[in-house]
């Protein structure tokens, strides 16, 4: 039995999670997908990590620290997650939804948007340069990877938290 409609389903975790567990798990939802799994947003905060995307290089990183390195297969380079980032992960099935990668994209960047915009700050997205900008600055960065047809990885965006684990690093744009 084929779903009429996409359904989503919605997770929200309010302690930090562990990247490594979440990237497994998006991995293993991702491989298990049918015609019938619903898609799924996950909204949480990761302890202190540095990813390493695809573009990724050992350069990458400027300073060594204690800050975890995990290597990931999502799109980009290096990034840096933490407390007070909101991080959104999309495991969606762009088949079903019609969508192409230029369009997950806009959708999330327009998702940063939205939520910068219920706190009256005004954001934009960059044809040229993937992410949500305030003033002419980073606020949120995306990465995804595509897997038969569907999504992972997601958005970071930073609302409250400490941007010293960005000084340790190239960041991704």
């Amino acid at each position: 039995m084929s779903l009429d409609k996409p359904t989503l389903i919605i997770r929200q975790w309010n302690d930090l999670q562990d990247y490594q567990s979440k990237f497994e798990s998006m991995k293993n939802l991702t491989n298990q997908r049918d015609e019938n799994t619903a898609d799924e947003l996950w909204l949480l905060q990761h302890h202190e990590v540095l990813t390493q995307g695809q573009a990724g290089k050992p350069e990458h990183i400027l300073i060594p620290s204690n800050i975890p390195v995990v290597q990931t297969d999502r799109g980009g380079q290096v990034t840096w997650h933490g407390p007070g980032q909101l991080v959104a992960y999309f495991m969606f099935d762009l088949n079903r939804l019609k969508w192409n990668v230029r369009t997950l994209v806009s959708f999330a960047e327009q998702f940063m948007i939205d939520v910068l915009k219920k706190y009256n700050i005004e954001a934009y997205a960059k044809p040229d340069a993937p992410g949500v900008y305030v003033d002419g600055r980073k606020i949120g960065s995306l990465g995804f990877k595509i897997r038969r047809g569907c999504s992972y990885h997601g958005l970071a965006l930073n609302l409250d938290c400490a941007l010293t684990g960005f000084q340790t690093i190239n960041p991704c744009g």
